[in-house]
């Protein structure tokens, strides 16, 4: 599945995707790799912030020494943060440069690659050229370490790792490990590796621990953990940790915090009701597969409407067509109404997207601001009737929208790889929805999955307030409406130490509701939190990239944006689309300055430095004596 906008709130809405092992790539076209000799993936999650280093022993099998490239099949929601590797009897650490990578790979049959190489590697790989040579025999071993959010739904966190690597190689593997490391706020209630048996598991109540390998196996089977969280212990879990200022290069502040809030929805009176309208692309590029799961995706959502919902259906292609003139109330024989409608639906003509939406919206006048007021589009390809200018769809939307007075959610899927990416993650992102894009075959399961989570909302027009104005660089940048059994996960900065109220506010049934939470900002490193300042640094550069999109690639603002970016991206150590591990390594300060020892002067004394491993920067601190004064030259080897 293909998310181009992998931080739109998928960590909401999707579940876990995370491969575990990385290639040895040494040509690519004829699908030759080092050998896969053994797996260790260690997973560290901190109140659903999960840091996952996957760790692979490579072995050079062919008879002379050889030239490869590293590739990894990244998760779509995740961020790399750091790459460590072993060869000739070194470790090695790379850096993060302002450059996009550099996807050719190694081979003899030019750009072609082996389709098992392809298919594994997914949409979104990593690469990175290791430049010396491993000799035959010998061994790389390749550290990768990375950070995501978790996804979550109703107090069930689902964790999936993939772990077959048969595409790659079939013959087994001397060790496979995996150990998974949990600390929640709220009490544990259960744990469980869904895909092993034998495996060590303890659950300690916030805190579990699950521990399993495998010797001379084939990986062939998928992690998967499962967690329950108390369902009784919802509202808000915060941690924060104050970096020291030398670490700091913007004035953001060096304090650093995320919270995860879940309001209880037994404090309200129940579910919000919803005025709900699908969007059915029938173009005939629909036809066979993805116009039938489309029609079964409808079905299904009609058919688990709520009592009190209202809602339509329209359908599009060159011409636009609707099941009603009006929303209809959710009942029996509407619903039978609507099955039989959907039945119906062909594919066959053009793509008119600004018909459809002008169609839908309207229909929306009689509802306000007390009801959820929710779209959901799919389309698998671009506007070809009706008005075609990304720009001009996005300004009549707005304009429709704009004249009904009420607020609409619109959640976008793009189906296949013909589609306007930019348009319809716009169209979410300017609503206060999601864009995903996904396979064809990926319709039915993706939208009726997603149907189930923003079945019942709970809190509209959510916003956050703060009882200081200490508090800076909030992200995301816009808040979801919040739905029963879901959370809302929020970085942020602070400058100075302190107790900070949270108000988290919106309206249900037409009224204004409020919930205060305590915020406590704390004054000094936290060790087991210093991954906060990359969690802020990734989502507000997934912020920045919905904005980077509004723009065109050549215009100055996307310039300005894309340089913005990159800066951070660099500054904190978080891969993006616009920067890449750089084949200029580093190794540990410390080694080099004991290596150089007897070139320093007396009178100098090397008071260390921090980050250290440093990525991409680090402060080094010395004293010198009082009569010293010559050149310090600092070596990036």
């Amino acid at each position: 599945m293909k998310n181009l906008l992998q931080f739109l709130f998928a960590s909401i809405f999707m579940t876990s995707t995370i491969f575990a092992n990385g290639v040895g790539i040494v040509d690519a076209s004829r699908g030759e790799y080092l050998q896969l000799v053994s797996s260790k993936i260690d997973v560290n999650v901190e109140n659903q912030v999960a840091i996952i280093t996957s760790e692979q022993t490579l072995l050079n099998n062919f008879d002379d020494s050889v030239s490869f490239k590293y590739g990894y099949p990244m998760p779509e929601s995740a961020s790399a943060i750091s790459l460590e590797f072993f060869i000739n009897d070194q470790w090695w650490k790379a850096q993060i440069r302002a450059e996009e990578q550099d996807t050719t790979l190694p081979g003899s049959g030019g750009n072609e690659i082996d389709q098992s190489l392809k298919e594994y590697m997914g949409k979104l790989p990593l690469y990175f050229n290791i430049e010396e040579k491993l000799n035959s025999n010998e061994i790389v071993i390749v550290r990768l370490t990375y950070v995501e959010l978790l996804k979550y739904k109703f107090g069930d966190v689902t964790f999936s790792c993939p772990n077959d690597y048969t595409l790659i190689q079939n013959s087994p593997i001397e060790l496979q490990q995996f150990d998974f490391n949990l600390t929640s706020g709220r009490t544990i209630e259960g744990i469980e590796l869904l895909s092993h048996s034998n495996s060590n598991i303890t659950n300690e109540g916030n805190s579990a621990q699950i521990n399993f390998s495998l010797p001379n196996e084939v990986a062939s089977t998928d992690y998967g953990v499962k967690y329950s969280l108390s369902s009784s212990e919802l509202g808000l879990f915060s941690f924060s940790t104050f970096q020291p200022d030398s670490t700091i290069l913007d004035n953001g502040g060096s304090g650093f915090f995320t919270f995860v809030a879940e309001p209880d929805p037994s404090d309200v009176t129940g579910v919000i009701n919803k005025v709900f309208t699908l969007i059915i692309d029938r173009s005939g590029s629909m036809v066979g597969e993805k116009i039938d799961q489309a029609k079964s995706a409808a079905s299904f959502i009609v058919n688990h409407l709520n009592e009190g919902d209202r809602f339509n259906i329209v359908d599009f292609a060159s011409e636009v067509t609707s099941f009603r003139n009006i929303h209809q109330i959710f009942n029996y024989q509407n619903k039978e109404s609507a099955l039989n409608y959907i039945s119906s639906i062909n594919a066959n003509g053009g793509t008119n997207i600004s018909d459809a939406f002008g169609t839908a919206i309207p229909q929306f006048a009689a509802s306000n601001d007390s009801t959820a007021n929710i779209i959901i589009f799919f389309t698998d390809g671009e506007a070809t009737a009706g008005i075609t200018n990304t720009s001009e769809i996005l300004e009549h939307v707005h304009n429709l929208i704009g004249q009904n007075e009420s607020q609409i959610t619109v959640f976008t899927f793009g189906i296949g790889s013909s589609v306007n990416e930019q348009l319809l993650t716009l169209l979410a992102t300017e609503n206060n929805g999601l864009a995903e894009f996904l396979g064809n075959d990926e319709v039915e399961e993706v939208i009726t999955q997603f149907y189930l989570l923003i079945r019942n909302p709970v809190l509209l027009g959510t916003e956050l307030s703060f009882s200081s104005a200490n508090i800076n660089e909030i992200t995301p940048k816009n808040f979801p409406s919040l739905y029963k059994g879901q959370q809302m996960i929020v970085s942020g900065r602070y400058k100075t130490p302190e107790n900070v109220t949270l108000t988290l506010s919106g309206r249900t049934f037409g009224k204004a509701v409020k919930y205060d939470y305590n915020l406590n900002l704390v004054d000094s490193l936290v060790s087991e939190y210093q991954f906060l300042p990359k969690i802020w640094a990734k989502q507000k550069i997934e912020d920045l990239m919905v904005e980077y999109y509004t723009f065109s690639p050549e215009s100055p603002k996307a310039d300005s944006l894309k340089e913005y970016i990159t800066t951070l991206s660099v500054m904190y150590g978080v891969i993006t689309q616009f920067t890449s591990f750089t084949d200029i390594y580093v190794t540990d300060v410390e080694e080099i300055v004991k290596n150089e020892n007897e070139n320093i002067p007396d009178g100098f004394q090397l008071l260390g430095n921090y980050p250290n491993p440093f990525n991409p920067t680090t402060t080094i601190k010395f004293s010198v004596g009082k009569d010293f004064y010559d050149e310090v030259l600092i070596k990036n080897i």
